[in-house]
């Protein structure tokens, strides 16, 4: 059993991602935000938990022993979107109340989230301190700018996660994920249909029951009319619509459907830097607490609905829907902004817990660095 502690712990991105994965415990949380704490309490049962509601206030003797320290720590100080304040901001040094808890509780691992702009702040020297000052108790870090678009959720969500460890045989086993940003399909070997050759370090074709014409069998080609138009209403469906592409146009009907990321969808003659609007089938821009974001959808601008936020974050409805109830739409974009995303700590989580069976189900001593060294 990993028993963790959640610190700055938002709505609850870190253990939501974990618990649903067995050998997970949590054993308290801090958050500071009460509408935030508000949504964390009526999605998981924290009867008998420790709770503070300021990480500045935390006396770790008061924490019971746990294994792993989980902290999306405050990323607004470090973030292009803000000031970039550093540790010049109040809420930039609140990672030394990380270190502080590390260094009287010792934990065998610590997973930490932040903004890109952690790395670039201040020439890079914040993201050097950081690291000093881990290292100097007695850990050995290793960091990966992870997308949330790589772990099953539509939304383009670059944060960077730190995994430390105090046993020096967990190096390499949770970070990096070699798999993200897969290559898309590659064909390597010329022919007709069946029997071309494509890299196997790229995307697999798209299998189909039946050829369905043209590129049926690999799904390259998706195109029912060789001229397709759009038309108000669909054509007259015929018993032979899944033929493939005919000679006679319009034989076949089909859906467009367009929806297309958008940013400050309430605002139409809004300047800013960058784009606005992404093309279909792309993710999702960043949430973030601030940022209105929307969908162009068959033409017409709406803003994304706090329950679309949420799941764009991983959450699932029945995780959802308790929290709808109890705030306001403007704390659920907040709060959804500020999460974690749930999908990317799980599959983090997974690979942690098996290094954990792996490591300490053992019987051998473990050795840790300063065990090593001394």
């Amino acid at each position: 059993m990993i028993r963790f502690f959640d610190m700055f712990s938002g709505i609850g991105g870190f253990r939501a991602g974990l618990e649903s994965i067995d050998g997970y415990k949590c054993i308290g949380h801090c958050e500071i935000d009460e509408f935030a704490d508000k949504s964390y309490r009526c999605l998981f049962d924290t009867d008998g938990e420790v709770f503070f509601n300021d990480a500045t206030k935390i006396d770790p003797k008061d924490i019971p022993e746990f294994d792993l320290l989980c902290a999306g720590f405050p990323c607004q100080a470090f973030s292009v979107a803000g000031k970039r304040k550093g540790f010049e901001d109040a809420r930039g040094t609140l990672f030394f109340e990380i270190a502080r808890v590390l260094r009287e509780k010792q934990p065998k691992y610590f997973l930490l989230e932040n903004v890109p702009g952690l790395f670039s702040h201040d020439k890079g020297w914040t993201f050097t301190t950081i690291l000093s000052t881990l290292s100097e108790l007695g850990y050995c870090i290793e960091w990966q700018l992870l997308n949330s678009a790589d772990f099953k959720v539509p939304q383009s969500r670059k944060r960077m996660f730190a995994f430390g460890y105090r046993d020096i045989r967990c190096a390499g086993k949770v970070l990096p994920f070699t798999e993200c940003n897969p290559q898309t399909l590659r064909q390597v070997l010329p022919g007709s249909q069946g029997q071309r050759g494509y890299d196997m370090s790229g995307l697999s074709c798209t299998l189909a029951s039946n050829a369905g014409g043209q590129g049926g069998k690999t799904g390259m080609y998706i195109d029912m009319n060789e001229n397709p138009c759009i038309t108000c209403l669909a054509r007259c469906i015929k018993s032979r619509y899944n033929s493939g592409i005919t000679n006679r146009r319009g034989e076949n009907s089909g859906v467009f459907e367009c929806l297309m990321p958008c940013l400050t969808p309430d605002r139409l003659e809004k300047r800013q830097q960058g784009k606005r609007f992404r093309p279909h089938n792309c993710p999702m821009f960043t949430l973030t607490a601030q940022d209105i974001h929307g969908v162009l959808e068959n033409c017409r601008i709406r803003k994304l609905m706090p329950i679309e936020c949420l799941r764009l974050q991983g959450f699932n409805d029945e995780q959802i829907l308790p929290m709808l109830e109890i705030n306001s739409d403007n704390q659920l974009y907040k709060q959804a902004g500020n999460a974690v995303t749930v999908t990317v700590v799980n599959a983090i989580g997974k690979r942690i817990k098996l290094l954990d069976d792996e490591l300490y189900k053992r019987s051998d001593k473990i050795w840790t660095l300063n065990q090593q060294f001394t």
